[in-house]
């Protein structure tokens, strides 16, 4: 049903794909505030925890890498989505990032940097959430405008350094790189830009420290209660939210 109405709509991405998804969360919404009624469920919903596969385990070279920035050089940037290599980003982000791999939905991307034929860094980007108060208050976006434009924001759901990479500034020379490059990467992919980058951090584990350096700004507290709470009550920790501009008229660009 969804996708006949996105095709009676000419309701498409850039890209030409349905937004199948989108549909769906509009009929949804539509059907719990009784405004229509939808067909009954025909089979219950499936336990996706159950059913998500854990990512094909791949060995690389462990040896210590430690050495000066500039002997690191020079870095090769891969985008991995739909590439040969995604296999083995899969796997390192689930060996190695503390929150594991999770398949991400809706438009996003996937970076490896190399240094010569070894991985030392991944990236992971997604579509931004749809509502976040401490972001949508610093780009004083309103309801209409954040619907309008929430696209052409790009969410960094994961960045990991791998473990046995030493190497001092590397962090924080890697997130500056990524993001200069971001938006001409996302305009390749989907046929639009991005001009806002943001991001969480759980200040019980990290320092944000490399964000701080490639000037990443911090705008406020998540409210720990995630994107589909209906109870009102903190069930998990808050997080730092972090943002970062793009371009310089960002602000701009999002309320157009």
């Amino acid at each position: 049903m969804s996708k006949m109405l996105c095709k009676a709509w000419n309701w498409k991405q850039e890209n030409g794909a349905l937004r199948d998804m989108v549909a769906r969360g509009l009929l949804l919404a539509l059907h719990r505030a009784n405004q229509i009624e939808l067909p009954p469920v025909r089979r219950p919903a499936l336990d996706l925890a159950a059913r998500r596969q854990v990512p094909i385990l791949i060995e690389v070279d462990r040896s210590p890498i430690e050495r000066s920035l500039a002997g690191l050089r020079p870095l090769i940037w891969r985008q991995v989505r739909r590439a040969a290599d995604e296999p083995l980003f899969n796997s390192l982000m689930q060996q190695h990032h503390y929150l594991k791999y999770v398949k991400p939905v809706g438009e996003h991307l996937k970076f490896m940097v190399y240094a010569a034929d070894r991985p030392v860094a991944l990236f992971a980007w997604s579509s931004a959430p749809r509502h976040l108060a401490p972001r949508d208050r610093y780009l004083e976006w309103s309801p209409e405008k954040r619907r309008a434009n929430i696209r052409y924001v790009a969410y960094n759901t994961r960045y990991l350094v791998l473990p046995w990479v030493r190497v001092p500034h590397l962090a924080s020379h890697l997130l500056g790189r990524m993001t200069r490059m971001l938006s001409g990467e996302w305009l390749q992919v989907y046929q639009h830009p991005v001009y806002f980058a943001e991001t969480f951090i759980d200040p019980t584990l990290h320092r944000r420290t490399c964000y701080r350096a490639a000037n990443w700004v911090y705008m406020g507290m998540t409210t720990g209660r995630g994107n589909n709470d209906q109870t009102n009550r903190v069930n998990r920790s808050l997080k730092e939210v972090l943002g970062l501009g793009l371009v310089e008229n960002f602000r701009e660009r999002l309320n157009a």
